[in-house]
């Protein structure tokens, strides 16, 4: 074979974005490494530039068409484009918001960036793996990040706790999820690329549905694990409560994105014989993840382990798109994802903004809080209530999207049970609003009495504002100007070739209205 040949079987161009967040992360290192503890003024900048660029490749392989690379092992359809741009978004915005933490924490930074470039790559190569040791290696790269950046105040007993809990559970979860993949393996007669596992058992000659669903129930609680759904939730409060807050809006975000990914190919491409059973499956996952989630959340008194909760449901409500099983209904995913990026990670702005401040992130303290920091009370505010679906917020229009493609598919109990437990979580979004901003001046926590004087020129300070006024107008805009995103979602999926098999709803993509009296789906182009 020629290396012209080898060149156009590994059509390596489809991960120049990826090269190009190595090459970022080579360069955190180098600069680190050569400059020192003052690197720390330059590093997060070069890290959020790398992954703009990253950014800015994947919109460039929008239109490609020869997408399949690595003979086989990747897949750079529109798909993964857009998931691989959900997480690179996340990195970059969380960096911002974390050069004042963990300067403050007095660990090294570009240690830190490090790391999170690495878990950001792990799950870049995630969401569009295409086989089975690929998926594994991905996976595991964003784990073992994320196990670090959980224990990176190694001085704070909490985040060796929650570090090591992670580790324990995420470990157990990976050996069941290889185990899952061992057994896809075996049953397709030595295959690994998720297409040809689906053909070769397709044709088997005997009988493989027992070990196919042994193979389906060990994949999924794989994946249920690294997008925090019940009943394999039990890491998520106390990680998300004893780590540092820029690791955790990190996990709720990027990670999950990448498990979703993960999910959508793996179900599509390689169980479709069974697609009935893992749909049942994943519809137990979503009825369990919606009710307990916010059921618990109610009872909250820690903002993180709020979060942590909410992040639970949220789950939920994502896995809706995925059982619904039509264009549509992914399609619904992926806009609920890019609008949940800003609302989630601006929520945990503000909560390292007030412990930063404040050094506590107890919900009774934030009582008050209007009269001493406006910008603060009005980002927070904006973010829980998009998050509890408040119109005409952004993650109203996600959960509007979610619901109508799950009511098209017939899944009445699901939208209905969705309807129900988001007024349940509006109710503790709307808990924590009300507390900041109805609070009578007598009745201000002792925390906002000492409030300390509002500086944004302290170093690390100016990212963090910006990181808020970027989520403010985001989480706002997304909401009233949203057809953009609707047609990046739906394009995503049609251009996708995996999912063209799935069976269509409608012809037509749902367009919203947004004129100021009426919020309408109809039919539209």
């Amino acid at each position: 074979m020629s290396f012209a040949e080898l060149a156009a079987q590994l059509n390596a161009g489809t991960i120049l974005p990826e090269g190009i967040v190595i090459v970022t992360l080579l360069a955190v290192l180098v600069v680190d490494l050569i400059v020192g503890r003052t690197s720390s003024r330059v590093t997060p900048y070069i890290a959020i530039a790398g992954l703009l660029s990253a950014i800015v490749a994947l919109y460039y392989q929008w239109d490609n068409t020869n997408t399949v690379s690595f003979l086989g092992g990747f897949n750079s359809d529109a798909l993964s484009v857009v998931f691989r741009g959900i997480i690179a978004l996340s990195c970059a915005v969380t960096i911002l918001m974390s050069i004042r933490y963990i300067e403050q924490s007095g660990t090294s930074l570009a240690e830190f960036i490090g790391i999170m470039i690495s878990a950001t790559l792990g799950g870049m190569f995630l969401s569009g793996a295409n086989e089975l040791v690929m998926i594994f290696v991905s996976l595991e790269t964003l784990s073992i990040s994320s196990y670090l950046m959980t224990g990176y105040m190694k001085r704070d007993p909490r985040s060796n706790e929650a570090a090591l809990k992670y580790l324990l559970i995420g470990a157990s979860s990976s050996a069941i999820f290889l185990y899952g993949l061992s057994l896809l393996y075996g049953l397709s007669g030595g295959e690994t690329e998720l297409s040809a596992i689906a053909t070769a058992m397709a044709n088997a000659s005997t009988d493989l549905s027992f070990g196919l669903v042994i193979a389906l129930v060990f994949a999924i609680a794989g994946i249920a694990f690294k997008i925090s759904a019940v009943p394999f939730h039990q890491w998520t409060p106390d990680v998300y409560e004893g780590s540092p807050t820029p690791v955790v809006a990190f996990l709720s975000v990027g990670s999950k994105a990448a498990g979703f990914a993960l999910a959508i190919r793996l179900m599509v491409t390689a169980f479709p014989l069974i697609t009935e059973q893992w749909h049942f499956v994943f519809t137990a996952l979503a009825v369990l993840s919606m009710v307990l989630g916010n059921v618990v959340a109610l009872t909250q008194t820690s903002m993180k382990r709020l979060l942590a909760y909410s992040s639970i449901a949220q789950a939920g409500f994502v896995m809706i798109g995925l059982i619904t099983g039509t264009e549509a209904g992914y399609s619904s995913m992926v806009f609920y994802l890019l609008v949940y990026l800003f609302m989630n990670l601006g929520g945990f702005a503000c909560v390292i903004l007030f412990s930063l401040r404040t050094g506590t992130d107890q919900i009774s303290e934030y009582s008050g809080l209007y009269q001493k920091d406006p910008l603060l009370t009005l980002v927070l505010s904006i973010c829980l209530l998009s998050l509890g679906g408040i119109p005409p917020l952004a993650g109203f229009f996600g959960k509007i999207y979610l619901f109508w493609a799950a009511w098209k598919a017939g899944a009445y109990g699901l939208v209905l049970l969705g309807l129900v437990t988001s007024v349940v979580s509006i109710y503790y979004y709307i808990r924590v609003v009300r507390m900041m901003v109805v609070k009578e001046p007598q009745e201000m926590s002792e925390a906002v009495k000492n409030y300390p004087e509002i500086r944004w020129n302290l170093p690390g300070m100016r990212p963090l504002q910006v990181t808020l006024v970027l989520s403010l107008i985001a989480t706002s805009v997304a909401g009233i100007l949203s057809n953009p995103l609707f047609s990046l979602a739906n394009s995503s999926v049609t251009r996708t070739t995996m999912l063209h098999g799935v069976p269509v709803v409608s012809t037509q993509t749902p367009a919203i209205s947004h004129q100021p009296s009426t919020v309408n789906i109809q039919v539209g182009g």
